[in-house]
């Protein structure tokens, strides 16, 4: 296999454009390239006749860059794969699709790729210019669908594959931010109550000259603490948090743990494993159907796998396959994947209709796991109640116990 040298992407600048069109009609726009000179080529080639070209200034109050989501590439695919669909010339869809869209960052990027296309590029090469939005498999389907005449399909397909992963993350989201986001704010609920609230009733029971009960103590000594201490507490979470964040993107090692651990969870792990099924399942059909060769795309799942552990497993499945082994039975010997694709793998490969297989594995996975974060939603909620009952009232009634003990000896 050849290999390539990649190169460092040329810096683009964004250039204001003044000319007229092929009909005379007079029009203008923006087009963002490395050089003067490469935006009058490109606007010749799309047969405008250049009046002036000038570089965009900087506004020192700029607002910041709205920044380009999955969901906004996953929306972009899907109209694109549309309007082909309807027949409506490729570049002509660019326009049509950027006149939708709401994130201008967004959109700048659309009128790039379409500025590349009009120029003679292909689709994939322009895309493959954009690697942070385009990954290497949503490139490698779309130039399959260029290089078989059947560019609409591969989009259309190419956008349900996108659909489906994006609607599997937010599942997975949606399972993992409820729990984190009740956490943080009983945080700082506790945290206020110790060094604001707290502290007023110290001040009083100070005048009482009786003695306090023991989880009163407790609580008012907890608070001294907070108060005394709370920015040092602070600084500490933030570090972990910090730490954490730059340890699972430096460290592969670190990273690769976490998956482990993550797999290995009592309620969150069975969701995480039932979401790789899917996304295997999903990604190998797509890819299949395509008309990938399928060691090639086992490569492209195993990078689309989303768990180190997974991942490295699909890689077996891609040695032995490689190798001479059927695909079910490389699955097989992996012992991470589930019976159920085991079986239908064997029969799509017996059948000649792996991809359709492999498609309704990733239909039943999807739904398990839309089902199990509702499970855990709706079992989270009772306990996370529970849980903030116990810490708010457990403060609140240390703070009346001196006082019901001072009424009851009244």
């Amino acid at each position: 296999m050849a290999t390539h040298t990649a190169k460092a992407p040329a810096k683009l600048y964004t250039y204001l454009w003044e000319g007229k069109d092929r009909a005379g009609k007079v029009t203008k726009g923006e087009v963002q390239v490395p050089s003067q000179a490469m935006a009058k080529a490109q606007l010749r080639k799309q047969g405008i006749a250049i009046k002036t070209v000038k570089r965009k200034p900087k506004s020192l109050f700029s607002p910041r860059k709205k920044p380009i989501t999955p969901a906004d590439i996953s929306i972009f695919t899907r109209q694109l794969a549309t309007m082909m669909k309807a027949g409506v010339p490729l570049v002509q869809a660019f326009d049509i699709v950027a006149e939708g869209l709401d994130n201008p960052t967004m959109k700048l990027l659309v009128f790039t790729i379409k500025n590349d296309v009009a120029s003679g590029s292909g689709l994939a090469n322009s895309l493959a210019k954009h690697p942070r939005q385009f990954d290497e498999l949503f490139c490698n389907l779309v130039n399959s669908g260029e290089q078989s005449g059947a560019l609409e399909t591969m989009l259309d397909r190419v956008a349900t594959y996108k659909e489906k992963t994006e609607a599997l993350k937010a599942k997975i989201k949606k399972a993992m931010t409820y729990p984190i986001a009740v956490i943080v704010v009983s945080i700082v609920v506790t945290g206020i109550l110790l060094v604001k609230v707290v502290p007023q009733f110290a001040s009083t029971f100070s005048s009482f000259g009786a003695d306090l009960p023991a989880f009163t103590l407790f609580v008012v000594g907890l608070s001294e603490f907070a108060q005394a201490n709370w920015y040092i507490v602070l600084g500490i979470m933030i570090a972990v948090f910090i730490g954490f964040k730059e340890a699972k993107m430096r460290s592969k090692k670190f990273a690769d743990g976490l998956d482990s651990v993550m797999l290995k969870m009592p309620i969150i792990g069975p969701i995480i494993n039932q979401a790789v099924v899917a996304r295997f399942s999903r990604t190998l059909s797509t890819t299949f159907a395509a008309g990938v060769p399928l060691v090639d795309s086992l490569d492209s799942v195993a990078g689309a796998a989303g768990n180190a552990v997974y991942a490295k497993a699909i890689k077996n499945i891609r040695d032995e396959v490689t190798a001479g082994l059927q695909l079910n039975q490389a699955i097989r010997n992996t012992g991470r994947f589930p019976s159920m694709l085991m079986q239908m793998v064997a029969i799509g490969e017996e059948s000649g209709a792996l991809d359709d297989m492999l498609d309704k594995v990733a239909v039943h996975y999807e739904a398990e796991v839309d089902n199990s974060v509702d499970s855990l939603t709706s079992l989270l909620e009772p306990i996370i109640m529970s849980v903030l009952g116990i810490l708010i009232g457990g403060l609140m009634i240390a703070m009346y116990l001196p006082i019901f003990k001072l009424g009851a000896v009244v």
